[in-house]
C-alpha cells in the first residue's frame, strides 16, 4: 500500500509546515533539498508530500488522489469542498477585512457599493449576512489599486499587517474573519486508512499543544 500522501500549499505554509513535521522528529531531507521536484518522500514515517496551489490542494483532497492536506482557511472558504477539516494548525495567521481610503465612513448614504476583491464567494456571504447587495468586482493583483482609481469605494482583502494598506493611504474599516492554517482529510481515505491517518492526527495535535 501506497504512502499516506498529503498536499501542502507551496510557499510559507509548506515552509510552517515541514517545521511542524521536524518538530515530530520526521526526516525531512528531501523537503528541505527539493529542487524542481514536486512530490517527495518522508521515509521514516510512510508520508508522501505533493506541493501544490492552495486551490490545487483542496481539488487533489476532494478528487482522493491525495489523502490530506494543509490549507488556508482563505482558500476553504472561497473555495469550499467535501472534506473533513480536522485541526486548526495555529500558523498562517491573518484575516479578511474591509478596507478602503482612509477617514471615509463606508457605510454612508444608500448608493449600491462597488467591492473589489480577489475572492468574490467570501466578499458575497459577507455583505450577504448584512442583508447589503454590493457590486462585487474581480482583481487578479494588487487590490489595493482599485479604490485608489476610483474603481471601487472598498476592498475585501487578505491583511497581515496592514502596512500596505497603510503605505497605500488606506486603512481597515471592519475585520471579516481570521484565517489559519487548516489540516484537511478525504471523506473516504479516512473511512479505509483511519487508523494510519489518526496516528498522524494524533503526532500533529500533540506538538500543537506543547
Amino acid at each position: 500500500m501506497r504512502p499516506i500522501r498529503i498536499a501542502l500549499t507551496k510557499g510559507r505554509l509548506e515552509k510552517d509546515t515541514i517545521k511542524l513535521f521536524e518538530k515530530l522528529g520526521f526526516d525531512c531531507k528531501q523537503l528541505h533539498n527539493k529542487g524542481r521536484k514536486l512530490i517527495l518522500q518522508i521515509p521514516d514515517a510512510n508520508l508522501e508530500i505533493v506541493l501544490a496551489k492552495a486551490a490545487d490542494v483542496i481539488t487533489y483532497i476532494e478528487h482522493g488522489v491525495c489523502d490530506m492536506g494543509v490549507v488556508g482557511k482563505d482558500t476553504i472558504l472561497e473555495y469550499g469542498g467535501t472534506f473533513f477539516e480536522v485541526a486548526d494548525l495555529g500558523f498562517g495567521r491573518c484575516k479578511f477585512a474591509l478596507a478602503g481610503k482612509k477617514g471615509e465612513d463606508f457605510y454612508a448614504g444608500y448608493a449600491e457599493k462597488t467591492i473589489a476583491t480577489k475572492y468574490p464567494n467570501v466578499t458575497h456571504q459577507f455583505f450577504e449576512s448584512k442583508g447589503m447587495d454590493v457590486k462585487i468586482v474581480k482583481i487578479e493583483g494588487s487590490v489595493e489599486l482599485a479604490p485608489l482609481l476610483g474603481l471601487s469605494d472598498a476592498i475585501v482583502d487578505i491583511v497581515e499587517t496592514g502596512s500596505t494598506l497603510k503605505e497605500n493611504g488606506l486603512e481597515v474599516y471592519e475585520d471579516v474573519t481570521a484565517i489559519s492554517a487548516r489540516l484537511i482529510v478525504n471523506t473516504v481515505s479516512l473511512k479505509l486508512r483511519k487508523a494510519e491517518i489518526e496516528t498522524v492526527i494524533n503526532y500533529i495535535e500533540k506538538a500543537l499543544a506543547e
